[in-house]
């Protein structure tokens, strides 16, 4: 039996799910279907720290960001290329990353 291909959000269904995101400031990249988000933390090693949690949850969920570090920037971007854009998988990811976020890291 397979698993069903997502289907990449549009109309209120995205909005709605954006909606959700917007108070953690994803945003839609302009370039391409996806969303993407800036995180700031003291230092390199907190930064590569929340890199590796990440990871594992990328392989967890089998689905991974495009993303990039330079010292204590980290630049995490979301879509799904199974289904050519924006969808729940997304959504989720976006959310529980947010949530590996230290209280005094990150923003």
């Amino acid at each position: 039996m397979s698993v069903p291909r997502p289907v990449p959000l549009d109309g209120e269904a995205r909005a709605a799910a954006l909606d959700g995101l917007r108070g953690a400031a994803w945003v839609e990249v302009q370039t391409r279907d996806a969303i993407a988000k800036e995180f700031r933390f003291a230092d390199f090693a907190e930064a590569f720290a929340f890199m590796t949690r990440v990871a594992l949850l990328a392989e967890r969920m089998d689905h991974h960001p495009r993303w990039s570090n330079s010292y204590r920037v980290v630049e995490i971007e979301l879509t799904s290329h199974d289904a050519g854009g924006v969808t729940e998988r997304d959504i989720a990811m976006a959310r529980s990353i947010d949530a590996m976020v230290p209280p005094a890291g990150g923003r």
